[in-house]
């Protein structure tokens, strides 16, 4: 299975710790929606969707099944965050 496509939606107002949220398609076919960008201090990292369950306990709805592709999806969403903040234009000091 191949991810044909990571888009990634930076949040207007990122003050928090939650920056943006991405989606990723594999092989043109299954998309996976909700996954959050989580930044803490210089290090991101990506929480899959999750729903919170009658016990009060939030469990994932879709997740890799191993480290390997837990990473390439990371790697990937990472990725097009930072391409995004770099793109993003610069606030210009009010005077």
């Amino acid at each position: 299975m191949t991810i044909t496509n990571v888009r990634v939606k930076l949040l207007k107002k990122r003050d928090g710790k939650l920056k943006a949220v991405a989606s990723i398609v594999f092989d043109d076919v299954f998309v996976v929606h909700d996954i959050k960008v989580i930044e803490t201090g210089e290090d991101c990292f990506v929480v899959m969707p999750s729903r919170k369950g009658p016990d009060g306990e939030y469990r994932d709805v879709a997740h890799p099944l191993n480290s390997e592709v837990r990473e390439n999806i990371k790697s990937l969403i990472i990725t097009e965050y930072k391409k995004l903040l770099e793109e993003e234009p610069v606030e210009e000091a009010q005077a």
